[in-house]
Order: structure tokens, then sequence, then C-alpha cells
């Protein structure tokens, strides 16, 4: 049994209590938040201990990691705070703000031999194992284009003041404007690619601000709203991951190899359906039928169809609780994964060296009109047949 103590009880921490139940082998010992009438809501409807302050936390000697669910601008500070504590720490992305600050804490991790993961766990998905083993078997060859896409739609648009969490946390939405969809949503991607292909040897990307009228008053500072990067991994292979909270909503994510593609209909779904193709074959069947429609009615129908066909008989994994859509991940998992390498032995994968890469790659995306070659890296073996 690993104990565990959350530092931040404000929206996102809901889907972390939803998903605990799935890792019976974790105990959440207490939880603190500076903000004390949250705290208190939050302890209310989950009913959950809360600690006096965040001194008492890191005291509690029964605790081996801290849940860093704070907002990005203190993340920093929390996870220092931590490791300085001595304790573990699997933070929410990014680590840090700035990558002087991340890379810091990384040190400190190595340093003191304790781990410092990040957020998100979609690649510890049964999708992501499922998406993985097609594309070692050799099921599309050697892969050479991604198309990664994390379009959130323009919900700045939406009633997004009148959401609120199970615990009732509003939604953060001014917050997550000025921190930008960029450092909000690209981890979700770059997770699943940097796990498939490796570390990102070369990056340029473009990011801006389209959209600057959100409702939350001129005198904020807004981040961008837009973001399109070109990866070049050491493996060889090439993505392009675009992020965004305007266009019409879109979380797929296609891998093009030699022998065929992979699609994946939505990187927020644990179990997200999967489709194959190969070359030539790319049109399913339904996909054809609506194309000999459109060309006999003259028009476009307002239909999109998965490409391929879709992949059956994949090794269903464990039934788990999931946050209600869209956010349909095991928030939980990577603090799992974390505590299971720990009682192991083992180094988890998303974190050290890798969490600070990720780190690196979404400050990249966000900075602008940018040519960068990362610092950091990580050792990689590539999976597929043919390498």
């Amino acid at each position: 049994m690993s104990k565990i103590a959350f530092v931040g009880t404000g929206f996102v921490a809901d889907y972390y209590m939803t998903t605990l139940e799935n890792h019976p082998g974790l105990q959440l010992a207490g939880v603190w938040d500076r903000d004390s009438a949250r705290l208190a809501r939050f302890c209310a409807f989950h009913k959950v201990r809360a600690y006096t302050d965040m001194q008492a936390l890191l005291e509690d000697g029964e605790v081996g990691i801290v849940v860093n669910l704070t907002n990005p601008e203190s993340h920093y500070a929390v996870n220092k705070a931590c490791l300085e504590a001595g304790k573990h720490v699997y933070c929410e992305k990014p680590l840090a703000m700035r990558l002087d600050e991340a890379e810091a804490v990384a040190q400190l991790a190595a340093e003191r031999g304790l781990t410092l993961c990040c957020a998100p766990a979609n690649a510890l998905s049964t999708a992501h194992d499922a998406f993985a083993r097609l594309l070692s078997e050799g099921r599309i060859g050697r892969p050479r284009l991604v198309y990664a896409e994390m379009e959130d739609g323009p919900v700045f648009r939406a009633d997004w003041r009148n959401w609120r969490s199970r615990s009732g946390a509003p939604w953060p939405g001014a917050e997550e404007f000025k921190v930008g969809c960029t450092l909000e949503h690209a981890g979700y991607a770059l997770s699943w690619l940097v796990e498939l292909f490796g570390p990102v040897a070369h990056l340029s990307a473009s990011s801006a601000l389209c959209f600057p009228d959100k409702g939350v008053g001129d005198e904020e500072a807004l981040a961008p709203d837009f973001s399109v990067g070109i990866l070049t991994f050491e493996s060889g292979v090439r993505a392009r991951l675009t992020c965004g909270l305007a266009a019409p909503r879109d979380r797929s994510f296609t891998v093009l190899g030699d022998k065929g593609s992979l699609f994946l209909r939505d990187l927020w779904d644990d179990n997200s359906p999967i489709h194959l193709s190969a070359p030539g074959g790319e049109r399913s069947f339904l996909e054809r039928a609506l194309n000999f429609i459109e060309h006999r009615i003259g028009r476009t129908l307002p239909v999109r169809v998965s490409p391929g066909r879709r992949v059956t008989g994949l090794k269903a994994g464990k039934k788990r609780t999931l946050p209600s859509y869209p956010s349909q991940i095991d928030f939980m998992g990577g603090i799992a994964e974390q505590a299971a390498a720990l009682e192991e032995g083992r180094t988890p994968f998303f974190s050290g060296k890798v969490a600070l890469h990720l780190t690196e790659l979404v400050l990249a995306l966000n900075a602008g009109e940018n040519d960068y070659t990362p610092k950091t890296g990580f050792e990689f073996s590539p999976r597929w047949s043919g390498s």
C-alpha cells in the first residue's frame, strides 16, 4: 500500500478522485489547498482528511508520493518544496513554466534519489498499449509521418463560467486562457509521441493569440490559443502537432508507415477505437459508399468517417472507472505506475529525463515563432520492425 497526498483541490483534483478506486494499492492520506473554502468543500464531498498546512503534509512520514495539482505557475515552487522534504512527486503538466526551473527540480530529484513524474497518464492506457503492439508487430511497417491533433473547439464561447467539478470547484477558465492551450493540452499528444518514437531532435513551431477577447477582461495577458509544431525525432519519424481553442474538436492521432497507417480516434479516451489500413485501402467500405453518394448528389456531406477498418480482437484492459466525457482518462494511472516502479526498484518511464524533455517541448511549442533544438533527451530503442 502506497500512501499519497494531494496539494491542490481544484477542478482537476476531482478527476483524480474519480479514478482513485481503480488502484487499491494507493491510499490517499490527506489533501491541502491554500484556498480554505475550496479545501473544506473538497474534503466534505470526498470524506478525506485535510492537512492544517503545507508543512504538516510534508512532515507526514507515511506519505511517499505528493501529487502536485496546483496551478501551473505554482508547479516549480511546490515540486521543489516536496523534493526538499524527501517526497517523490507526481506533477500535473508542465513541471515548471520555465526550462531552467524544470531543469533545477529534475536535478534536485536526481541528487536526492527521488522520482519526479509528470502528467498526463493517457499514454498508459489500453488504447496506447494496443497501438504500440500493432506498431511493434510491423502492421504498418516503418513509421514515417504522424499527424497529432489537439483541437478542443471554441470553449471560450461556451458557458464555461458555470462548469463545475463533482465537488463543486469551478472550471478555471480565466487561468487556462492565461496559461494557454499548448501548455495545457500538447502533453496528451507528446506523451504518446515520445513513448512511441523517442526524443525529439529538432522542432519548428509557431504560436499565436488569435482570439484575444475571451471574456475575462482586457487586463488579462492571455497566452496563445493556437500552435503548430513540426517535430523531427531522433528515430527519423516526423510529426505535425496542432493545438487550438477555436477549430472544431479533433483529438485524433494518425501514424503513416511504409505498409499502412494507424488511426486513433481520441487521445482523451483510454479505450479509443483504432483503425488500420493498408496502402490503397485507406478508405473503408463506409467511406467509399459515402464518396459514391457525394459524387451522385454533387456535394460534400457533413459526415466524417474514420479511415481504414476498425481493429477488433485487441486484448481488453481491466475495466476501470473513468471520468465522464470528454476526459475519459485514468488520471491516477500515472501515480499507480510511479508507485509500482518504486516498489519494484525501477524507473517509471514518464519521470526524470523524459518528464523534463516533455516540459522542454511544450515550452518550445508555446514560444511563438521558433526553430529549436532541444537540450534534453533520453535513451530510446525503436520498437517497430525493420528499424
